[in-house]
């Protein structure tokens, strides 16, 4: 496979990334500043630096636009808070189009803080998630449909990015998913591709990507047995893609069951987002005119480069060139 040539043909490609966009904010702590508090008597965190990157399907979206796709937008919904602030001027940093996020008084911005030893570099400590786990306000779920209706038809490829595993509260609800479904199912020229972390059975018509827990779990809620055949059949026509770590990446269609292996590099320095760079890599890829197995290598390559960096990282078109050469000089 010409994988330069591959992504040559990225910057044709619009994308839509549709669901949880969250703020990742990295706060680093200096472990000599944890004094006893003289207010609660509880030991501080003392935080002295916080970096800020676009999480969840924001990281979908920080990938697309590091490979090089010429346009790339988010919908989803933030709170009318510092970290919705915080989220719009991370995207912007990116030249990520965030118009069609939907602010709301009555939800806070899905926001992960993840506390970091500035000593170690080790994340040591409880992690403040900032999450919706009441049902979305009732506006906001119909002002996301209507911005999505509106503008799908603007890009050649969706990826939705189903990231809460609360019950409620995330953007995906089911009317929202029910109307993806629907353009998956209608438009079978469009590329929708569909990441759940909890409801993957759920969607209709898309290229279902769950991880192997995800995909066994939603197994065993539907037929009480794994299955990934009838899995696939009961989302849909479309091949299903199960990411399995570094035992590689498995695409099911059509009765059969072909691994692609996973690209092997040292040990990880953060695995955090390597489902969300593969799917980003494969979406493109597949839109480039990369059959399904040549895709997931491709995704395999862009992960086996985000995996060495710290945080949610991205990879660019060069990094995933030297990815490939090394992956030919070990074959």
């Amino acid at each position: 496979m010409n994988w330069s040539a591959l992504m040559s043909s990225f910057k044709n490609a619009s994308v839509l990334v549709v669901g949880d966009i969250c703020l990742d904010r990295w706060c680093q702590y200096d472990p000599r500043s944890s004094e006893v508090s003289v207010e609660t008597g509880l030991p501080r965190i003392g935080v002295v630096r916080t970096d800020v990157t676009p999480g969840a399907g924001g990281t979908v979206a920080n990938n697309l636009a590091a490979l090089g796709a010429g346009r790339v937008a988010v919908l989803g919904a933030i709170g009318q808070d510092g970290f919705g602030f915080e989220l719009e001027r991370a995207l912007g940093k990116r030249r990520i189009d965030y118009s069609q996020l939907v602010a709301s008084p009555n939800i806070q911005t899905f926001t992960y803080s993840k506390v970091i030893n500035m000593d170690t570099g080790v994340e040591d400590r409880s992690r403040f998630d900032f999450i919706n786990n009441k049902p979305l306000p009732g506006d906001v779920e119909d002002q996301l449909i209507v911005n999505f209706s509106t503008v799908y038809s603007q890009y050649d490829i969706i990826i939705v990015a189903d990231q809460a595993e609360t019950i409620a509260g995330g953007v995906i609800t089911d009317a929202f998913r029910e109307v993806i479904s629907d353009v998956a199912e209608r438009e079978g020229d469009k590329l929708v591709l569909a990441d759940s972390r909890r409801r993957i059975e759920k969607f209709r018509g898309v290229i279902a990507k769950p991880n192997a827990f995800e995909a066994d779990d939603a197994s065993r809620r539907l037929f009480g047995r794994i299955d990934y055949e009838k899995l696939r059949k009961t989302i849909g026509p479309r091949p299903m893609v199960v990411t399995q770590a570094e035992q590689g990446v498995l695409v099911v269609r059509d009765g059969s069951e072909k691994l692609v292996p996973a690209i092997a590099v040292g040990d990880p320095v953060d695995a955090c987002g390597a489902g969300d760079s593969f799917g980003a890599g494969m979406a493109l890829a597949l839109h480039a005119g990369a059959d399904y197995e040549d895709a997931a290598r491709f995704g395999a390559m862009v992960a086996s480069v985000t995996i060495m960096k710290s945080g949610t990282g991205t990879a660019t078109p060069r990094e995933v060139l030297a990815a490939a050469d090394a992956m030919a000089i070990s074959d």
